[in-house]
């Protein structure tokens, strides 16, 4: 796990009383998260605790009824979504998201274009964009995924596909990284993979993850925050979480064996 630093003053991202509010329905209740610069912080709970509504605050597909979020000291409540991917606010999504008719150097390379201005101009001639390829590739190394560059999206397993979305969320240069469920829906020797992608991309920056898989959470994130029904039910490191009463009884069941035994 990578070190976490000490002190308010090392918080990359803060909210205040974070609350949204459906129609009667609170769905994230005051919630007061912090995440500290250079660890990484995973935002855990039972299904309907909040957690990827939690995340549309965060990264504003949702707006706040109530309540403040910090990013590196300043307000970005009012932000947009554009707005905060500039300032290095990067999200992935649960569902992977690549063009599968390009190639994996492609899907790369569409994702750094905005260094060029020319994010939205698909017309233009190819050549335009090779000078981005040298550094396409090497996002491809950082992910294990050079020896594919040629082969189309499509023709990738679950888990490299997931891990080409990495990489085009890195092209984007992200001093924070929010990933969604980055591991569900896979098998064992793919979320090794990917727990192994997440250590090595988090040496450098901030991961704030949501994530099911418990033993994922518990050999990767230095601090969990737990959600249930919207609000905060503890907050910690992983061993002293998953002995917390209030978090068993919220997750019952076959999930409260499964976040008991997950070291």
């Amino acid at each position: 796990m990578s070190a976490a630093p000490a002190g308010s003053g090392d918080l990359i991202l803060e909210t205040r009383a974070l609350t949204k509010e459906f129609k009667g329905f609170v769905a994230v209740d005051h919630v007061d998260l912090r995440v500290r610069r250079g660890t990484i912080h995973a935002l855990i709970g039972p299904n309907g605790a909040g957690k990827t509504t939690c995340f549309n605050l965060l990264t504003k597909f949702l707006r706040p009824t109530s309540g403040t979020i910090l990013y590196d000291g300043h307000d970005i409540t009012a932000q947009s979504s554009v707005s905060i991917a500039r300032m290095g606010v990067v999200r992935s999504f649960q569902i992977s998201a690549v063009f599968n008719h390009l190639s994996v150097l492609e899907n790369v390379r569409v994702a750094l274009q905005r260094k060029l201005g020319t994010s939205f101009h698909f017309w233009k001639a190819e050549r335009s964009l090779q000078v981005l390829d040298a550094e396409a590739v090497e996002l491809l190394r950082a992910v294990d995924l050079a020896s594919y560059a040629a082969v189309p999206a499509v023709e990738l397993s679950y888990g490299r596909k997931r891990a080409l979305e990495i990489a085009t969320t890195l092209a984007m240069d992200p001093k924070l990284m929010l990933l969604d469920e980055p591991t569900q829906g896979m098998g064992l020797e793919d979320v090794d993979r990917i727990k192994l992608l997440i250590r090595k991309v988090a040496a450098t920056r901030t991961v704030l993850m949501v994530e099911h898989n418990m033993s994922v959470v518990a050999s990767l994130a230095d601090t969990i925050t737990v959600l249930a029904r919207g609000a905060t039910l503890a907050e910690g490191p992983y061993a002293e979480v998953a002995k917390n009463p209030a978090v068993i009884e919220a997750y019952m069941g076959s999930a409260q064996t499964e976040l008991a035994g997950a070291h």
